[in-house]
């Protein structure tokens, strides 16, 4: 199946920073084809917060708003993944959906957002983002005075610093080391704050489906908590731009973007969890609306160059 309509942006990925982009791009008059997978990272959350207006909001009914307003402008919102993209010799971009479909854009958007490697512990997979959290800012207030269980893990400078955070949250914070050696100093100064430090690592969860009573160490001792907490690593969806060629940064082996989501290739961005692991739903929806206007301003500028060189040879 094939469709030989050509676009001028593509945006792989519907997320909160695609479907502002889409909604910028939309508004602008691009013609603009958002492709998304329908496997948001944050989906099993009951609510998002951080979002000035839209604090409590599901982020299901969220996007279901915003992919509203962005077809409301006109712009096309296709359920698929991207097989394949082929940088052509003019400077466009062929893509190949699962669906079997090719179309083309003058310039692309990923923002496909990135995967948690949760641990391999008993009931994680299960709970996560109901009642195993990553991120104190969006789900820190939602626990305030319960008690909590910070599970360390090899993001160790994070791991320790969530444990710090909630602290701030409530006085019953215990940070279970799961493989984690703490210096001296790091566990004088979690515990001087108040924060409880076990050694050992997690077997599993307690709890019935739904419900969180504590965590149980190797040993059989269980914690009694009522949220649990995870810094696990943490892997961009960035095999698309990698494919494209986009320079990859050393340090942080994330793609490589200037401060408006532009990568190293011509003609393509990226914005969101991708290329930003910290960025929260507001802070993606503004890189994505950042990129838009980026994109628009190459592409008119793309448009001058085309309407001076043709009046230049009539």
């Amino acid at each position: 199946m094939t469709n030989q309509e050509h676009h001028d942006v593509i945006i792989i990925g519907a997320g909160a920073a695609g479907l502002s982009a889409g909604l910028v791009l939309a508004r602008a008059q691009a013609n603009v084809l958002l492709i998304d997978a329908g496997n948001p990272r944050n989906g099993g959350a009951a609510e998002m917060h951080g979002f000035v207006s839209r604090d409590g909001l599901s982020p299901t009914e969220f996007l279901a708003i915003a992919r509203n307003e962005v077809i409301g402008y006109g712009a096309t919102v296709l359920c698929a993944s991207v097989r394949s993209i082929e940088r052509e010799i003019n400077g466009c971009f062929t893509v190949t959906l699962s669906t079997g479909l090719v179309t083309s854009a003058r310039a692309l958007l990923i923002a496909t957002g990135l995967t948690d490697k949760l641990p391999a512990i008993a009931g994680v997979q299960d709970r996560w983002s109901t009642l195993v959290h990553y991120c104190p800012y969006c789900h820190g207030f939602e626990v305030l005075d319960k008690a909590i269980v910070v599970i360390g893990g090899p993001v160790r400078e994070m791991s320790i610093k969530q444990a710090g955070l909630l602290r701030k949250y409530s006085d019953r914070v215990t940070f279970v080391t799961h493989g984690i050696e703490l210096t001296d100093s790091e566990r004088h100064r979690l515990e001087a704050f108040g924060v409880s430090v076990v050694d050992g690592a997690i077997s599993r969860l307690v709890g019935h489906t739904g419900e969180i009573d504590g965590v149980a160490l190797a040993g059989g001792t269980i914690i009694a908590c009522e949220a649990v907490f995870i810094a696990p690593p943490q892997r961009p969806n960035d095999e698309l731009l990698r494919d494209l060629g986009c320079a990859v940064d050393p340090d942080s082996d994330f793609i490589t973007v200037n401060q408006m989501g532009q990568t190293t290739v011509p003609g393509v961005w990226a914005a969101g969890n991708v290329v930003t692991p910290t960025a929260q739903v507001i802070t993606a929806a503004g890189a994505g609306s950042a990129s838009a206007i980026a994109i628009n301003g190459w592409l008119l500028n793309k448009d001058l160059d085309d309407a001076s060189a043709h009046v230049a040879h009539s």
